[in-house]
């Protein structure tokens, strides 16, 4: 967890991509973030920031498609930065 903002009950998870981390294991390091946070207590809403200055991430517009969620208990927004 990079940022707890305990009253707005939001966690901002931080990454940057680098040499073995592009579409696959970042969309699974992600996958395991929403797991993860969607059960602590103090987060309804995760925000996932993703710093891609190489564009590595070969489909950033899917991978935040599909992590990103919202429904009445949990927001998931995954945001990556800038885009290729």
């Amino acid at each position: 967890m990079d940022f707890l903002l305990k009253r707005e009950q939001t966690v901002i998870e931080v990454k940057m991509t680098r040499k073995g981390l592009g579409d696959r294991e970042l969309g699974k390091q992600l996958i395991e973030d929403v797991a993860r946070y969607s059960v602590h207590p103090d987060c309804k809403r995760l925000i996932c920031f993703v710093y891609d200055p190489e564009g590595r991430v070969q489909n950033p517009a899917g991978i935040t498609n599909d992590l990103s969620k919202k429904d009445d208990t949990f927001e998931v927004t995954v945001i990556i930065k800038p885009n290729a």
